[in-house]
Order: structure tokens, then sequence, then C-alpha cells
């Protein structure tokens, strides 16, 4: 085989150097535009993990590597004249220019032939020149090959909102360093490490708008330069920056991040009557963002990947090219999530910058959401114990109560809305049970509230009790409406109070245009067989095209009738005894149709400018506010994103959020979807958290998060971060009622509350743990299902 890579970087050289190892007789050769000895960078880094694979790839090579490296295990945060460091990260830096050495003299010793100062614009052009039976494409990020191919390779090219300048210093910094300033334009950030004997990489970014504030524009490099080193000055000890890439003049030294993702890596060339692939890798193909430093990690994975691939010459090249574009497509989706992740963070310091400095510290080591606090845990007991003990005693000072004397999981430290004192931070989310009959609830909400209540989280919600008959979803959905409803909730009130310490709140709503619908296990969203009621919406509305009712537009006495029979619904709510209230404004039901401009194409004064769409969602929780007592919350369910064009974005959920915090709420539900049967979610684990991260950083007013939400683990990182004050948990609570004291003895955390039954003598956990043992011990042959369901009875 003969193969041609275009561009002598990591990708091509590490490409060229394994596929002559593994086939010497193949004929590789690499072409680059520049000089052997020419590099425009300063250090990369690599992971331990990413040295295990070049190791198993290539160990010659990867021994030069690894003897070049300077290796760190901590990480230092200053911010605000504090430092927070934390270690384990188990991390190495090497100099760009000696990691192309090292790979341009492997691969010459192999055999590879290097070409220089050889600029490439036709890929078919040059596989002809060559005889090429393969041309692989690492040509960087402004890839020529790819842009000839655009229309096969479907590049998104997505420049990002921040500038920053890759410079260089000879201080030489012990850990991986972020230092963060506040100037009067707005905040920068340095990323610095480094990666040899005398020198370092010194990465300065901030926002577009901050470095034109700053003049940083108009000014030439050394301008630049000498701004950079007034600004840093604390951390550079005297030591002056500079840049290696002197072709670049003035403000062209500052560049935005392009972040690149192709939705195909293989073109066909017919040349002289044969089908030659060109190959896209590295950054030609995709991009990872900087602050999580695998650019050149992806670049080199994808050549091991693609030499195995090509490893046996009996499979044909059609099939091999296809296995190694489907294998790396999903890690390089994984880790361009995760550095999407940390770019956004970096991207908005400022939304962060209110948080203490540990707060701080916590929430850039867990931006891309790959490193958890166990994770953290792992790397750094000390640090975890330490950022525990804080936590716990700064959440105990906002709550007024006695601080518990150690380290203690973020997640069961407590929290204090109004008069309301949560002993952790977990919720059961509402969860509809279409289980009512003529609103009215019953045993089986006693039993599925009750048990949840008995399984240590904090806060139990019922589902949405809806306001009048008309403004249920089903016929099965509850109620609170007549006295019998506020009579049967108080019983399942009255149950939780006396046998537990949780608390237990309702979310009042109104169905809208998706009232008058089946329970979901009978069709979700069809209309009722028989038996429908009239529905109103904020316009004339048809939920399901061609399929629901046609909800007419709510006009002047419907939108009273309906405030007045929220403001019955808070009364009985508060006569039940409930400790917390919600007004569902979220997923396409009527108070949400009023906020959507999807839903909402009024032309009075409820419909128009975001202003005017919460105009009656305002007025309803005005009047709430106003009959429920003043010692209790009251919280807001949003959708935080339509997922459709034209819909409800996350900028807009953050001035939402700031209307209902000046009206009064206490806290942002923060889910999302649902209001229009078009939408695309983008699903994941904790995938609607960042919509409470912004609010909750941005508004400024406590946020729930909810979705994907089912680890112990998932819900300290969030909380630990400030992502958001509490987390509500839905369908882990259904599989498990006592989910929250399972994830404590999971955890090894045995100072949860436990339900009142069980706190005198042994503790419910070593009641479960004894009792497994003698089922264990007596060969019990349960299943695992069986055994967890008999260790529940107690």
């Amino acid at each position: 085989m003969k193969i041609v890579c275009v561009g002598g970087g990591p990708a091509g050289l590490y490409f060229g150097l394994l596929m002559k190892k593994r086939h010497p007789d193949y004929a590789v050769t690499v072409v680059e535009r520049n000089r052997a000895s020419d590099t425009f960078g300063w250090g990369v880094v690599f992971s331990d993990q990413t040295l295990g694979h070049l190791a198993g790839a290539d160990e010659e090579s990867a021994r030069a590597i690894l003897q070049s490296f300077n290796h760190w295990d901590d990480i230092d945060v200053h911010f605000k004249g504090r430092t927070v460091t934390s270690g384990g990260h188990g991390f190495c830096g090497i100099g760009r220019k000696r990691l192309l050495n090292i790979l341009q003299e492997r691969g010459a010793a192999l055999g590879v032939r290097l070409e220089f100062e050889h600029e490439v614009r036709d890929d078919a052009e040059l596989a002809r020149a060559y005889d090429a039976d393969l041309v692989i494409a690492c040509d960087g990020v402004n890839s020529a090959v790819r842009s000839r191919h655009a229309e096969v390779f479907q590049p998104e090219v997505e420049q990002r909102h921040c500038r920053f300048v890759w410079l260089g210093t000879r201080k030489k910094f012990d850990a991986f360093t972020f230092a963060f300033e506040e100037t009067e334009h707005g905040w920068f950030q340095a990323h610095a490490y480094q990666y040899d004997g005398d020198t370092s990489t010194f990465i300065v970014e901030t926002p577009e708008q901050t470095w034109r504030a700053a003049g940083l524009e108009a000014m030439d490099q050394q301008e630049a330069l000498a701004f950079c080193e007034r600004l840093f000055a604390r951390y550079l000890d005297g030591q002056p920056l500079m840049a290696n890439a002197a072709h670049l003049r003035g403000s062209a030294m500052w560049i935005r991040f392009p972040r690149i993702a192709c939705r195909r890596w293989v073109h066909w060339n017919e040349i002289d009557g044969r089908r030659v692939p060109t190959v896209l890798m590295g950054d030609a193909a995709h991009t990872a963002h900087f602050s999580i430093g695998s650019g050149t990690k992806l670049a080199l994975e994808d050549a091991i990947e693609l030499a195995r691939c090509l490893d046996d010459p009996a499979v044909p090249m059609e099939e091999a090219l296809a296995a190694y574009e489907e294998a790396r497509r999903v890690e390089v989706l994984k880790l361009q999530s995760a550095a999407r992740n940390s770019m956004e963070w970096f991207e908005n310091v400022r939304r962060y910058t209110a948080l203490e400095a540990e707060q701080f510290a916590y929430s850039l080591l867990t931006r891309s959401q790959r490193l958890s606090h166990e994770n953290l845990r792992l790397r750094d007991p000390h640090y975890v114990a330490g950022f525990e003990g804080w936590f716990a005693e700064r959440a105990a000072a906002q709550a007024g109560v006695a601080a518990p004397g150690g380290p203690t999981p973020p997640m069961f430290t407590p929290y204090k809305v109004r008069s309301v004192l949560l002993k952790n931070r977990v919720i059961v989310s509402p969860m509809a049970q279409y289980s009512a009959v003529d609103g009215r609830v019953g045993d089986f909400h006693l039993a599925h509230l009750g048990a949840r209540a008995l399984g240590g989280a904090a806060l139990v919600m019922a589902e949405m009790t809806c306001v009048s008959a008309d403004a249920r979803i089903t016929p099965a959905c509850p109620g609170l409406y007549t006295p019998d409803h506020t009579a049967a909730w108080t019983r399942i009130v009255d149950f939780v109070h006396a046998n537990s310490d949780a608390k237990i709140g309702i979310q009042l709503g109104h169905a809208g245009a998706k009232g008058s619908t089946r329970p979901m296990w009978d069709g979700i969203d069809l209309p009722l067989d028989e038996g429908n009621w009239p529905l109103v919406s904020a316009s004339t509305q048809q939920y399901l095209q061609g399929v629901s009712q046609v909800a007419r537009e709510a006009g002047p006495d419907d939108l009273e009738r309906i405030k007045l029979d929220f403001v019955r619904a808070t009364r009985a709510a508060a006569e039940a005894g409930f400790d917390w209230l919600e007004l569902h404004c979220a997923h396409g039901y009527l108070l949400s149709s009023f906020i959507s401009p999807l839903t909402n194409h009024r032309q009075d004064a409820y419909g128009g400018s975001l202003e005017n769409r919460c105009r009656y969602p305002l007025e309803v929780f005005a009047a709430i506010r106003a009959v429920w007592p003043l010692d209790l919350p009251i919280s807001v369910r949003l959708s935080a994103h339509d997922w459709v064009e034209g819909g409800i974005t996350p900028d807009d959920a953050v001035a939402i959020a700031r209307l209902f915090k000046a009206a009064g709420a206490d806290m942002i539900d923060c889910s999302s979807g649902q209001v229009s049967k078009e939408e695309k979610p983008v699903y994941g684990r904790m995938f609607q958290t960042p919509f409470a991260d912004r609010i909750r950083n941005e508004a400024g007013i406590p946020t729930i998060a909810v979705g994907s939400i089912y680890e112990a683990d998932h819900v300290n990182g969030i909380v630990s971060a400030g992502r958001a004050d509490l987390c509500a948990v839905a369908r882990p609570h259904l599989a498990n009622p006592a989910w929250t004291l399972n994830e404590a003895a999971r955890i090894g955390y045995t100072g949860a509350a436990w339900p009142r039954q069980y706190r005198a003598g042994k503790t419910q956990l070593e009641r479960n743990l004894e009792r497994e043992r003698q089922m264990q011990a007596a060969g019990s042959g349960l299943s695992p299902q069986q055994l967890a369901a008999r260790l529940l009875e107690g």
C-alpha cells in the first residue's frame, strides 16, 4: 500500500510511523507545508491514561515522549487573592516542538518519508503524483482538503466567544495553574503549565467584548504582551511573556476557538480508474477546546484507531474506513461534549464570580462533567474532606442549625427556605400517577407519597394538582377544588408529618390545551373517546395537529376565573397543611402557553414581548402569593428551553426567572420542553442542570435541578459546584422509594436522617446489612429484585 499524509503534525506523523511499524513494506510519505524546525505552539498536555494508550501503540516513541515530559498532580486555582489546590490529577506537559521531533525521528528510523515545504491544495492531484492508495488529510483546523470537499464532509465550524493567545514564559509553574483577574472591562483568565525544564505555556483568554473594551484589538504584539504581563504580574515573578508566532501581526495573535465537527470523515476520489479514499484525521475532522487539553490526544488516538482498522490487508478498504469512523465518532463526540461544557464555563467566568473561592474552584474542577465528586475524592481525599467540611459549615450557618462537626456529603447538608428547613438537598419530583377519582386522591397516593417520605428525601412533591375540573390533564388527575379534595390531601399530609421528618409540597397547575386526554398508558396526549370538556389556552391551539381538541383563546372572563381558581386551590393547600407550593408554568400547560412564543400569538397586553407574555402567569403568582402563608415558600417550574427554533431559549429563561424573583418567588424549578411536538431535545446525564446553573448564577435566585439525576454523585456535584441548591429526582424514586437512604449507604454515609421509627437502637442501614448477611448465609436463593424488596421491608 502507498499512503500519503497531508500535514506533518502529531496526527500525520504518528499514523505514518504506526503504519510503517506494522507494515514495513508499505510506502508511507508525510508532506508538510512548513519547515521541519517550524512550530507555532508551546506545550501540549496529556493525561496518564493517554500515555498508556501511546505505550500500547508504540512503546519506543512513548518512552521518548515520557522522558521529555514534565509531570504534575496538582491544580492551583487563583481567585480573588485566594489559592485553592487539589491534587491527584496526573497530567504531563511536553513541548510541541519536542513532540514533533520525537515523532519525526521515530518515523524516519522506520522508513517514513518526510517532505517539508510542500503545500497541498488538491488531494486528488497528490494521490495521482504519489500513486497513492490512501490519502490522510490531517492538515489542521484550517484544512484545505476539508474545505475542498465540504459538500461531502459537511463540516460545522463554530467560532466561539472568547479571544485567546498562546504565550510562553520562563516562570516555572509547579502545578497546572488557573489564574483569574478582574479589570474595569471584565474578567481575564490564564491557563499555565510547565512543559520542560525551564519553560511554561501561558494562555490568556477573555470574552470578545472584554478584549475589545480593553483596547487589545488595536495593540501590536509587544503592547499586548506588556498588557498581559501587568495583568498577571503576581503569578509571573518578574518573568516576561513570550510569543513565538512572529508571522502574526497586531491583534491577529488573538484568535477565537473554532469548534469543528464533520458529519462524514471519508471522501472517495476517482483517479485514473481507481477509487482512492481521502480520510480526515485530527483537527481537520474535529476540535476539542484547549481547556481540557485534548486536541493532540484526539489526533494521536485517531491515528491509533485507523492503523488498527487498516491492519489486516484482507479487510476491504471501505469496511476498514467505516469501522474507523464509527469507532472514533463515538469517542470524539463524548470528548467534544465534555470540551463544550468546559469551553462554555470559561466563556462565562463572570457568571461564577459571586461564588466564594472554595466553590468557584470546585465549579472549575468539575466544569466538564467528566470529573465527579467521587472522582475528586479518589484523586485527593484531603481536598474533598476539606471542601465538604467548609460546605457543611456554610450550609448549617445558612440554615440556622448546628454544624455537623466534620465532613458531610453536600447532598446531606440542610437547606432553609423561609421557615421551611429541609434536612438534605433531595426532592421527590412531582410525578403524574393518574390514579385519582373525580379529582380525589386516595390510598394509592397515601402509599406512593408516604413511602417516599419515609425513604429519606427532604421534600416530597405531589404531582400537578389541578385547580378546577376543566383544568385536569386526564379524568384521573388529582384536584384541589372541593372540600372533599382538601380532606383527602389533609390525610396524606398528616401521615407524612406524623411519620417522617420530610416536608411535603403541592404543585398547582392548569392543563390548558393539553387537557381532556387519556391516562398515558391508554395513549399519551390522545383525547378522550367520550366526555371531553372544552379547552382554553393563551391562543387558539391544537397540541397534536389533527388529533387533539382545538383549544380556544382564553378571554378576560376566563383569565379572571382561572386566577380565582388558583387562589381557591392555594387556600385549600394551606388548609391541608402543605409545607411548600409550586406554581406550574412549564411543559406547555396553560401558564406555560402564555410564556412561550410558540403558543402565544395574542394581540392584547398578554402577548408580544417577553414581559407581556409573562404578565398573566405573574398575575396568577401574585394572587397566590398574597394568600399563601408568608413563612412558607413558593417555587415556580419553568420550561427553560423549548428545544424548537423560535421558542424559549436559556437566555429567555434567565429573564423570566428575574421577573418571578422580583414578584417574590423563592426558587425556580428548571425543567424544559414538552411545549411543542416539534421539539428536539438533547438528552444525557444531568442534561437540564445547565439551565439551573445559568438561572441561579445569572438571575441570582435559588434553583432546583431536574432531569437524569440518578446518583448521589450527581447530587453532590451539582450542589457543591453551585449549579443548583436542590435536586429533584423522579424515576429513581419510582423504582425505589428509599433511593435517598440507599444512596447514602452506597457512598458510605451513615449520618442520613432515618425515619423516626428506626431511630432507636440499630439504624435501618444496620438492620438491612444484618438481614442481608443472614439471607446470604442461609442461601436464600432470592433474585436481586426479591432480595431488595425483602431488605426494604426491614
